[in-house]
């Protein structure tokens, strides 16, 4: 689950970590309010969504006097923001964070995340902060410092030490830089956070540091352990069948292809979208129902599939294990059979009561395609759509 800039700053302030006075504002009022409370200019409004870059799209920009606050907020609530991150259709800007603009010296990078390879938590830190990192990353890694932390030990000074002397900070600032960085830990750790970004991390004139942007993203297995952090989520960034399907226990993810896909287990799906790329076609969504699916639920998945105005042809792949094959037909006839089919089906499935699943699909007198063969259902799916 991930929260906006202006939530993540206000987890920071909880932790003491500094971060330049400002509030969100929905409106234009709400910017001119904000603005006038913190007596100083210039202010900097940032839009609020769940993607970086946005600088690079006109979604940052400062404001020197009260009348610039006022057009600035008219131009960036309800713009479309496109950004690297957000893809072509941008993000709509539903809220802005009006904040004190800070004199910078230097900009530099920090961020606490999983490592998964060794199974650690690794401390990541750079002098080269700002609007190219993913660039600096690319093509001069060395500038990137990685300080690996064992989870089962937790954080020690010479951590603190080492991200400091790395840096090359000013000897009166390694001693706040070390506070920030046990805190931003702490908040890692407490929160079940899969991420806690900093960029930049602001040195400024007078060598104090300051994060000037901040993105926290949690584990949603965690979120059990932490209720009050739902209150965070914006249902507003979040794809609206993505939403739909979380409320019947599916796993759904909305790609850009023209192949709708019904499958159970991540691995199979994985599976079955490359094969649909090899093929040459593209998949329009991952979709596991799992293994222990209802009736009701492939009938859920199957209608959230056909509601994306993309999908051009389904393919259903199901290796009936604890999700038996004629429970599968049985939930796809009955939501053909609501929704009324509108794009061919390729019906693809093996395992537990498979002939007695086949049976159900031609007896539903449906236009269904049944397929044996994973590689065939692919290619007919291929044709079904060129």
């Amino acid at each position: 689950m991930k929260i906006h800039e202006y939530q993540a700053k206000e987890m920071f302030a909880g932790y003491n970590i500094s971060v330049p006075p400002g509030e969100v504002a929905f409106t234009t009022q709400e910017a001119l309010d904000v603005a006038r409370k913190l007596e100083t200019y210039p202010v900097v409004l940032k839009a609020q969504i769940h993607a970086g870059g946005r600088g690079k799209g006109g979604g940052v920009n400062l404001a020197y006097s009260e009348s610039e606050v006022q057009s600035l907020a008219d131009a960036m609530l309800g713009m479309n923001l496109v950004t690297p991150q957000t893809g072509a259709q941008g993000r709509k800007v539903n809220k802005i964070l009006v904040e004190k603009a800070m004199d910078i010296k230097e900009e530099l990078y920090l961020a606490v995340m999983q490592d998964r390879t060794t199974a650690k938590t690794v401390i990541m830190a750079s002098r080269a902060g700002g609007v190219d990192i993913e660039k600096i990353a690319e093509e001069t890694p060395e500038k990137i410092i990685k300080v690996w932390i064992d989870p089962l030990l937790g954080i020690q000074p010479y951590h603190f030490r080492q991200i400091a002397f790395a840096l090359d900070l000013p000897a009166e600032t390694r001693k706040v830089s070390g506070f920030i960085i046990n805190r931003i830990y702490d908040l890692y750790v407490a929160y079940d956070c899969s991420l806690v970004e900093i960029n930049p991390l602001i040195l400024s004139k007078e060598d104090q540091l300051f994060c000037m942007d901040a993105k926290i993203n949690f584990d949603e297995n965690g979120l059990y352990r932490h209720k009050e952090i739902l209150s965070y989520f914006d249902p507003q960034e979040e794809d609206p069948l993505e939403i739909e399907a979380s409320k019947y226990g599916l796993n759904y993810i909305r790609l850009d292809g023209n192949v709708g896909n019904m499958v159970n287990g991540a691995g199979l799906a994985m599976a079955t979208m490359d094969l649909i790329k090899k093929a040459g076609a593209s998949p329009a969504n991952f979709l596991d129902v799992g293994g222990g699916a209802s009736k009701e639920m492939v009938e859920n998945g199957f209608r959230i599939i056909l509601s994306d105005g993309k999908v051009e042809c389904v393919l259903i792949n199901i290796f009936g294990g604890i999700l038996r094959c004629d429970v599968l037909a049985e939930g796809v006839v009955q939501a053909a059979r609501k929704i009324g089919l509108s794009v061919p089906v390729v019906v693809r499935m093996e395992g537990t009561n498979v002939q007695k699943g086949r049976q159900i699909l031609r007896d539903s007198g449906l236009d269904l395609i049944n397929v044996k063969d994973l590689q065939e259902a692919a290619q007919r799916v291929v044709q079904l759509v060129d």
